[in-house]
């Protein structure tokens, strides 16, 4: 499927075990992730809206790309572009979006994404990175830090 066919499929929702390496997995936790990304083995993206990110804050060295405004599949892709070989971490509130998201790639044939599955509030998933106390910072400094190929 081409990645016209995705932003087909993807858009349309936009709008209206551990023998497995980490790697391979699709699903990972909060803990996890951060884990991960303080290692620089992954990026992640916060896909939730601007209002959420002022009301919770976004994960410390995440890119606010939310799949609420214009452009974001383009700025989906720059982003997989720009993280070269490491894959692509998805977060949302409670893993609800970005579970979707994740079925909506996996559908249309695109590898190297992952869901946190209990996102940043928590879900019967996991208690979620604010919960668990994970790194936050304020929407201003997370926007700031985004790579100028993101924005």
């Amino acid at each position: 499927m081409d990645r016209r066919c995705f932003l087909l499929l993807g858009s349309s929702w936009v709008v209206a075990p551990q023998a497995v390496s980490a790697a391979k997995r699709t699903i990972w936790s909060a803990a996890e992730t951060a884990d991960a990304l303080a290692q620089n083995r992954v990026s992640l993206i916060d896909v939730r809206s601007r209002a959420e990110w002022i009301e919770t804050g976004v994960a410390k060295d995440a890119w606010p790309i939310s799949m609420h405004e214009p452009g974001f599949e383009h700025r989906l892709f720059a982003a997989r572009d720009f993280s070269g070989e490491k894959p692509i971490a998805l977060i949302c509130a409670t893993g609800g979006r970005s579970g979707h998201l994740l079925s909506a790639l996996k559908q249309a044939g695109y590898t190297g994404f992952i869901d946190v599955s209990e996102g940043m509030l928590g879900s019967p998933k996991g208690p979620g990175w604010i919960a668990r106390g994970l790194p936050v910072t304020d929407m201003e400094a997370a926007l700031a830090s985004l790579p100028g190929a993101l924005r």
